[in-house]
Parts: C-alpha cells; sequence; structure tokens
C-alpha cells in the first residue's frame, strides 16, 4: 500500500531548493553569517517557491539578494504590509519577485518567498545577519545553525494564519532534494583551542601561528537532517572587552546607524557567598504536551524527553533548601499541579511530590502554557519568598508573543528561568521569557543533559542577588554616552553581561581612552569592574555592532502584531527601516523588473520539504493514538508521514509521529496529578538506569540518607558490616549513613558531579549541625569501609 509522505506538492514534481551555502565567520563572541539559497526549476511553468525556516530570534537579518542570470538584486526593507502589495503587483505584472519576513507571531521562524521562477531559470537569494554567541556553563560559545522547525500548536485563528501553518512536505531524508555547505572562520584574541559540532568536521586549520584564527568546514554532502551546532572554545573567555564601531557616513551623526556605537561585555568577578536565607518560592512548569514522549535526540537508545524531565525533577527536588515553598504544574492543552497551592520543603511535601513526578507522563495533548502562568501568577506572594519559576518545554507554542507579554507584565514579582528540550524548540519563547524577566535559558539538544542544566541554572536562583546595578562612563569632554540596552536586573555569578551605547558629542580628535564601570551590590558590599577602552572608532563594512545594538532595541519593543501598541510599532518600523534590520512589522522586497513576461495562468505553488529526521529509530512511545482537535486538523494531517489509504478515512486520527514534528493532542481535562497506588513502589523507565540517582532517591529533604537495607544495596556491602564499621556506634545512625552517601558520590559518581552537588552541599550542612568534630573520624572509617581515597576536605575538613 502507497504511503504518502505529507502534502505532496506538484504532484511529486521536484521543489525547486538545490542546495544551501552558508559562510560563517565568527569574531570573539559575535557571528556574521552569510546564507545562499540556490533555486532551479525544472518543471516547465513559472513557480512560486516557498521556504519556511527556523532562525535563533536573537539574529539581526540585515541584508537580502538575489543573483538572477549574474545580475544582483538587492532587496529594500519596507513596512511589512506595504512590501505584501508591492510583491503581489510584481508578480501580477510578470516579474520576478523575492519576499523575506519574519513571522507575526514568532520572532524565531522566517520564511522566504521566491516568485515567478521561470522554466529553467537559476536563482540564488542571499541573506544576512549578525548575533551574539551565548555562553555555555563550560566556557564554550554555542553557534546553532537551525535545520528543525516544529509545527507550532496552534491556539487562536489569529495565529492560524501564521506562516507556520504553510503545509510543508515531510520526505525521508534520502529524498532531501537539497544539501548544505559551510565554513566557519573563527577569530579570536584570545587564541582558539578547539571547536566541536554534533556534525562531522573537516580537521581544524589554523590560520595564524598564535592560534588566533582557525577554520572548519562542514563535511561534504550534509543533508541538513539536525541543527548544526559549533561549539567553541577559546583559551579565554572572561577577560572583559569593548569595541567601538565607526558609524555610517552618509547618516546624520547624532542618529542611530551615524554615531558611533559602542558594545561592552564584562564578566563580573562575582564571589561565590552563601545561598541568601530567603530561600524562595520554587515553581516548576513542566511539558507533558504529547511531543514529550520523543527521544531527546536522532541517536538509538536516547532518553525519552519526559523520562529526562522527571528525572531533572527529582534532582531538583532533593536539592532545594528547608524551608523553601514549592510546586508542580504539568501543562498541556489542559494543566495540572501537584498541589493546590505552593507548600513548605519538608520531608512529607517531597514524598508526595517525587511519588507524584514519577507517575508524569506525556499525555496532556497540545501546548497551551498561558493558562497555567496566569494560575501561578494570580496566586499571593509568600513574603520572604521570592517566586522563581521554572518553565521546562520543547517550545512548540504558536502565541508566543502572549506568553511573553504575560511574563514580562509579571517580571517583577519573579525570575523566570527557561529550558528548550530538543531540537525546534523556539527560541524566541526560550529566550525571551528568560530576558523579560531577568532569568537565563538554556537549549537542551544532543546529548546535552537537562539534569545538568537544570541544577545550574537552580544555583543560579539559590544565590545571594546582585542589586543596584548601574554603568558609570568616563568620557572626555563633549563626550557622552547614551546606553541602548535595557536596564539591567539582575547578574549571575558566572554570567556575562553585553551593553549596547551610542557615543553622542564630538569624538576626540587624537587617539584617547575612555573608561565604563560597572558597579553592583552583594549582601551590602559595593563591588566595581572596569575596562578602559580606546576612542579610536573602526571602520566595519557589516555595521555589525549598530545593528545588534537595533536587534536589542527592537525585541525590547515588538512584540508581533497583536500584542504590540500602537506607538511602539511605529518606533520598532523607524529602528528597522533606519538600521535595516528585519523585525515583525517590516520585511524585505526585491523585483527584477528586467524579465517582463507576464504570467499566463496563476503561478504553480511549491513549498520546499523538510526532512523526517526519525524515519529509522525507534521512537520508543512517540507513536501514539490522538485525536486533533476540530481547528487546525487538516493542517495537522497533511504534516504527518506515514499516513496510509486507511487511515485517511479516519479524518480525527492519526498516529502520532516525527520525534516531535507533529504534536499529540488530548482532550482530557485533568487538574489534580493522579497518583497510580499500583505503581508507588516503583520506578519509572529510566529512574531505574542510574545507580546515582538511586542513591539520590533516599536522600531526606533535610539532606540526611536513612541506614537501611536499600542504602546498603547501593554500597555494595550488608548492613551487618556497615553497622560494624561506625567508630560512633551509640550516635545516630543517619549521621553514619549521610557520611557513607556523600562518600559514595564521590567515589562512583565524579562525572555527575554537578547534578548532585547541591544536594550535597545540603547533606554537609546537616552533618556539620548533627554530627560536628566526629565528622572526620566518620570519614576516615568511611574511606576504609568503601575502599575509597576521598578526602576529608569535601566535608568542610
Amino acid at each position: 500500500m502507497e504511503q504518502h509522505c505529507g502534502l505532496i506538492t506538484g504532484n511529486k514534481k521536484p521543489v525547486p531548493l538545490k542546495g544551501i551555502s552558508v559562510t560563517l565567520s565568527i569574531n570573539d563572541f559575535v557571528a556574521s553569517v552569510s546564507a545562499t539559497l540556490n533555486y532551479e526549476n525544472k518543471e516547465k511553468v513559472p513557480l512560486e517557491a516557498i521556504f519556511v525556516f527556523p532562525m535563533d530570534e536573537d539574529s539581526a537579518v540585515y541584508s537580502f539578494e538575489a543573483l538572477v542570470d549574474g545580475k544582483k538584486i538587492v532587496a529594500e526593507l519596507q513596512e511589512k504590509m506595504q512590501a505584501h502589495s508591492n510583491y503581489e503587483d510584481a508578480l501580477s505584472q510578470g516579474h520576478q519577485a523575492y519576499l523575506l519576513e519574519e513571522d507575526d507571531y514568532t520572532r524565531d521562524v522566517f520564511s522566504c518567498n521566491v516568485g515567478n521562477l521561470q522554466p529553467g531559470a537559476k536563482v540564488a537569494v542571499t541573506l544576512r545577519y549578525v548575533q551574539e554567541l551565548p555562553l555555555e556553563t563550560d566556557g564554550a560559545l554555542r553557534y546553532v545553525l537551525p535545520a528543525i522547525l516544529n509545527p507550532r500548536y496552534q491556539l487562536s485563528e489569529q495565529s492560524a494564519k501564521s506562516c507556520l501553518n504553510i503545509k510543508t512536505p515531510i520526505v525521508p531524508l534520502e529524498d532531501l532534494p537539497y544539501t548544505l555547505s559551510m565554513v566557519a572562520t573563527i577569530t579570536s584574541q584570545h587564541g582558539i583551542e578547539r571547536v566541536q559540532s554534533n556534525c562531522s568536521l573537516s580537521p581544524m586549520q589554523y590560520l595564524a601561528d598564535d592560534k588566533t584564527s582557525a577554520q572548519v568546514f562542514l563535511a561534504e554532502g550534509h543533508k541538513f537532517d539536525r541543527d548544526v551546532e559549533l561549539l567553541i572554545y577559546y583559551n579565554e573567555v572572561h577577560s572583559p572587552s569593548v569595541a567601538v564601531e565607526m558609524g555610517m557616513q552618509d547618516m546624520k551623526p547624532d542618529s542611530l546607524m551615524g554615531a558611533p556605537s559602542v558594545m561592552v561585555s564584562f564578566y563580573p568577578d562575582i564571589p561565590e557567598v552563601e545561598p541568601s536565607k530567603a530561600c524562595g518560592e520554587f515553581v516548576f512548569l513542566m511539558d507533558c504536551s504529547g511531543s514529550m514522549k520523543c527521544p531527546m535526540n536522532n541517536q538509538n537508545n536516547s532518553q525519552r524527553r519526559i523520562e529526562a524531565a522527571k528525572e531533572t525533577l527529582l534532582l531538583v527536588l532533593k536539592s532545594l533548601p528547608m524551608g523553601c515553598y514549592f510546586n508542580i504544574y504539568g501543562f498541556g492543552s489542559s494543566y495540572k499541579k501537584c498541589f493546590p497551592e505552593s507548600v513548605k520543603y519538608t520531608q512529607e511535601t517531597m514524598e508526595e511530590a517525587v511519588k507524584r513526578v514519577k507517575d508524569l507522563e506525556a499525555d496532556l495533548g497540545g501546548t497551551e502554557i498561558l493558562r497555567p502562568l496566569c494560575d501561578i501568577y494570580k496566586a499571593p506572594s509568600i513574603p520572604g519568598h521570592p517566586l522563581q519559576l521554572f518553565v521546562f518545554t520543547d517550545g512548540e507554542v504558536s502565541d508566543t508573543f502572549s506568553v511573553i507579554k504575560k511574563v514580562q507584565s509579571n517580571s517583577k514579582k519573579h525570575r523566570c528561568f527557561s529550558f528548550g528540550i530538543g531540537e525546534g524548540a523556539s527560541t524566541s519563547l526560550i529566550k525571551s521569557i528568560a530576558r523579560v524577566s531577568g532569568g537565563t535559558a538554556q537549549f537542551i539538544t544532543g546529548k546535552d543533559r537537562m539534569q545538568t542544566k537544570a541544577l545550574g541554572s537552580l544555583k543560579f536562583a539559590l544565590n545571594s542577588s546582585v542589586t543596584d546595578i548601574s554603568l558609570k562612563w568616563d568620557l572626555p569632554d563633549g563626550l557622552s554616552a547614551n546606553v541602548l540596552s535595557p536596564k539591567q536586573t539582575v547578574i549571575f555569578r558566572g554570567q556575562r553581561l553585553i551593553i549596547y551605547a551610542q557615543l553622542t558629542g564630538t569624538m576626540p580628535k587624537v587617539e584617547s581612552s575612555g573608561e565604563v564601570c560597572l558597579k553592583y551590590t552583594l549582601q551590602g558590599k559595593g563591588l566595581k569592574n572596569r575596562v578602559t577602552f580606546s576612542l579610536q572608532p573602526k571602520a566595519n563594512a557589516s555595521f555589525t555592532i549598530h545593528r545588534l545594538a537595533a536587534k536589542s532595541l527592537i525585541q525590547t519593543k515588538d512584540l508581533g502584531s497583536h500584542e504590540t501598541s500602537k506607538g511602539e510599532e511605529k518606533d520598532v518600523v523607524n529602528i528597522s527601516i533606519q538600521s535595516g534590520v528585519l523585525s515583525s512589522f517590516t520585511a524585505f522586497i526585491a523585483i527584477n523588473k528586467e524579465l517582463n513576461q507576464p504570467v499566463q495562468g496563476p503561478l504553480a505553488h511549491r513549498v520546499i520539504p523538510t526532512p523526517n529526521l526519525y524515519n529509522s529509530l525507534s521512537t520508543q512511545g512517540c507513536r501514539s493514538r490522538f485525536h486533533l482537535p476540530v481547528l487546525g486538523a487538516s493542517n495537522a494531517l497533511h504534516r504527518l508521514r506515514g499516513l496510509n489509504d486507511r487511515a485517511s478515512h479516519v479524518p480525527l486520527m492519526a498516529s502520532e509521529c516525527l520525534g516531535g514534528m507533529i504534536r499529540s493532542y488530548s482532550s482530557a481535562k485533568k487538574t489534580t496529578f493522579p497518583i497510580s497506588r499500583d505503581k508507588l513502589s516503583d520506578v519509572s523507565q529510566g529512574f531505574e538506569e542510574s545507580v546515582v540517582l538511586q542513591l539520590i532517591s533516599l536522600q531526606k529533604a533535610n539532606g540526611s540518607w536513612e541506614l537501611g537495607e536499600n542504602l546498603t544495596k547501593i554500597l555494595g556491602t550488608n548492613l551487618e558490616d556497615i553497622k560494624a564499621a561506625n567508630p560512633a556506634k551509640d550516635g545516630d545512625p543517619s549521621v553514619w549513613a549521610t557520611v557513607l552517601a556523600v562518600l559514595w558520590l564521590h567515589g562512583n559518581g565524579k562525572d555527575l558531579k554537578c547534578e548532585w552537588e547541591l544536594l550535597e552541599r545540603k547533606a554537609v550542612a546537616w552533618l556539620h549541625d548533627h554530627a560536628g568534630s566526629s565528622i572526620s573520624m566518620l570519614v576516615q572509617a568511611g574511606n576504609n569501609l568503601l575502599k575509597l581515597p576521598v578526602t576529608p576536605a569535601v566535608f568542610g575538613f
């Protein structure tokens, strides 16, 4: 029986995208990207080719051009409605036209229309953009060229008009008609140590003896079946720096693009301090939609997203400090919560939460995050316990700007730490809700561990807050700095801070310098970071700093066509047109009037296909039966692969597939976590794979362990021998058990230390309160029993 691969355009006729070529230039922590899409029409009729693709939401797209028969046609940035009108007019008059726009409902999805592509014609369209590269916790700078565009769950008729709803064909990887080539040139004054990737690369070649310049190529024939991720390691990334860029000569000297722009990069030297006594209210918002059943990556035996999430929640629950408040929400088409309201963290509430977490499943349908957010925000604040919100989602939400606006409007009462799970998670959603609330954003892709990144963010949340953040500029007379970046409200230890500013006034005629000082307060102590810089602006043909500054300004004002006020919309359009940086309200339009061949009848539409990424994998439960809501049902059905003729007779039923490329839906409306009593003693799939996790599961809320059979099995001995080896036979057995558990973690779980570091800290604090001076003796006896060489220093001695 024939199987259909989603929407087959033009009766299976070829789609005209032939190849994608990317030139990447990374200078320190800024990437400049030129991406060329090569089209060829092998059909006998004129075509309009449409390619919908993802891009990091921090990307400042500033150039779009077409090369037709050796002639370059440079696009103009126009107000979006006008650009659409001009595009349609051009096609109706027989001209070739090209349109590039950002989606109205999210900042990380773009569409490229190539109109009136004549039979036999070859066209290359090139877009250029710049972006900051985020800093990973291990010091790597991360660049991602996204390949995966997950369908976003539709909530309204308005968002149903999004370009995300273009019926993209899904084809097997071997049938994908285009390939990707990429060359990356990296320069840094700090020296390049190494470059890693999730894709095959050529060996890195150094272009300079001092290793300040290097080049790598993507392996030939790459099919673009996954996000291309580069991790760039420099010898030193924590040095503060300032770059000054010359403005455009033909612009007004005091305008956004005419005045010199400054990019300040700080790595504040924030000392590590004891966590604040005001513990906080910790609310964990966990995606339980259908696509969370799918694997974390496209490797065989990859852990399912929901299992990684459950394991992460267990680790986080064990790491919370005594006396805090917490709650857990699961959300999808509906939402449910662990407790009616946040509860105090005790042994009893922790045990109840752990039981319910083990029963979590990816069974709540689509991704509606706004309703649980509203429920969280309407709850009264708990005095002395500021709200810390942790959001875990694969990010397939359509009404992205509505969610961002809701988080932003509540930013004064909480911080949001967001986690994008799997390739294709919306960078617009994940990054923006963290940015507007003063939190941090993390992406878990490839072989990344969600547990590691979540525990790292929890450390941020538990640390004492930096307050009274300000900048002071010391510049020559007649020169001043106008900061363009939004005011920073919080800085975390180990976090990079980038600030954009504009220099106005008279620039010095002779070589001179300026200074900028970052001031902040930590636990009542004033701290400063200073950096001195040259006031000789450097020329840059791409005006990278100016455009990144403009993008930063646009991000603070642009919340899409339905969430942005008219005044802010006008500002966004002005900034966008002036800087040449694309926004929700503008579009690039290029017209080739030399063709001038009237179109006979309507243009044939050809939508560029995307690969079926999980065709060869065991989807580990990713195939399930589900109901599709009437709204958007036909669109979702067209996106499915593997729908046979028999399935087509059941219009509202389909198989979930594509490993996250399609959403699972459910009509179930549950309001509280169900507990299957017959499962309470069991450990869910994924939990039993890790002995470290089994040991952590036994830890009590106060940080201690009980001496019992379950612990002794993990330690690899028996209860009698453990009791006999205890040098403090009259003491509390839990003290001895806790010492042994901590020793075992150091001896057997070193690779995962970043994940149990917080709960170990809690255990050591409990030991100091209950064992005191006897700890050293207990550590020595424990090392002898377990045959370990752990130093007493881990216990604070």
